[in-house]
């Protein structure tokens, strides 16, 4: 799809009625259909935001997600997905490095997407912008997901005399526009504050405005852990979390468990895994199984008890933070750790690396 400078100033086609106004007792008889998920728990109907620093991945990480979802695969190395076109706009990107990308992709496990449709240049919001985007989902029924890699390039100026919040929300909300009228998730991929923040909504370039207007907000962050990233995530519809996130260089996946266990240092982080695997573990069954010391791993483990990351009986057993969850018998047995061996601490696969 290659844009024009007379397709860019065609206006915008209409898009479809959507009703806005009910009585009460209207609304509350009215059956709505149910929301729409480009990827499950992370990215939903409506206007996201993925903002991370420059050179972070966040161009592989929408693309991996994108040409999945364009070939029903799991997306993120294990979130199931319906199968559907998606538009990636790569901004940034020339189509010499848009296809090295995708063939590394497809070198290391991708497929050929054919639902995935690729453009590398497209005009600013204000100029036409947005009539390309309508004319794309208009011309792919059933269309999953629109992602703008960067929302700078196709913003335009900010309006001669408005705020920089009302320019923001503004430009934010010409997406959105078209993700509620034609209820097809909009990914814009955004950059971060340079200065660091309390709160990681904060570290969003940009005023309130921006995060304000967006249905969802996601910030990938780099860990000081072992984990490659962590993935924020608060919105409308989605709960809020942070997902603990790894890069092997081409394809960005999801880690099982709570990010806290992957923000930890390396010892803490195997323990805090094998204590999850094997509750009831006394510190000389897991500082036999990471071949450490038993006076630092107990040490570890006490220091980690007094942070509320593991949970100790009286009889000196240790279980994962959650209380009700495991047995709490201090004198339980537990010697089901007896068959392990030094593979938990050298994982093999992707999915065990911290």
């Amino acid at each position: 799809m290659t844009s024009t400078p007379a397709r860019s100033l065609h206006a915008v086609p209409a898009v479809p009625e959507r009703r806005t106004r009910w009585t009460d007792a209207e609304l509350l008889r009215q059956e709505f259909p149910p929301v729409r998920w480009a990827v499950p728990g992370l990215l939903c109907e409506g206007l996201n935001l993925l903002a991370g620093a420059p050179k972070l991945g966040k161009s592989w990480l929408s693309l991996g997600i994108g040409a999945a979802i364009a070939n029903g695969d799991p997306a993120l190395g294990g979130i199931e997905v319906e199968r559907g076109p998606v538009l990636y706009c790569a901004l940034e990107d020339t189509g010499r490095r848009l296809q090295s990308r995708r063939r590394q992709m497809l070198a290391n496990g991708s497929r050929a997407a054919p639902l995935l449709t690729l453009e590398t240049a497209c005009p600013t919001m204000p100029n036409g912008g947005d009539a390309v985007i309508v004319e794309w989902i208009e011309q792919n029924p059933g269309a999953r997901l629109v992602i703008v890699d960067t929302f700078e390039k196709m913003r335009g100026r900010n309006p001669q005399g408005v705020s920089a919040y009302a320019a923001d929300y503004a430009a934010a909300g010409r997406f959105k526009t078209i993700a509620d009228n034609y209820g097809v998730p909009i990914l814009l991929i955004h950059h971060v504050r340079k200065q660091g923040a309390e709160d990681w909504q904060d570290l969003v370039s940009g005023t309130n405005g921006l995060t304000g207007a967006v249905d969802a907000t996601l910030v990938l962050e780099r860990s000081r852990g072992q984990a490659d990233g962590v993935l924020h995530v608060t919105g409308r519809d989605v709960i809020e979390n942070d997902h603990a996130m790894t890069f092997d260089g081409t394809f960005w996946t999801k880690l099982d468990g709570p990010a806290s266990d992957y923000d930890m240092g390396d010892t803490r982080a195997l323990l805090m895994r094998l204590v999850r695997e094997y509750p009831g573990s006394k510190p000389a069954q897991l500082a036999e199984a990471l071949d450490k010391p038993a006076a630092t791993v107990r040490k570890t483990l006490t220091r980690m008890a007094e942070k509320g990351q593991v949970r100790v009986t009286p009889g000196g057993a240790y279980y994962p933070p959650e209380p009700g969850d495991q047995p709490s018998d201090q004198d339980g047995d537990t010697s089901l750790l007896s068959h392990l061996s030094l593979s938990h601490s050298t994982p093999s696969d992707q999915e065990e690396q911290l």
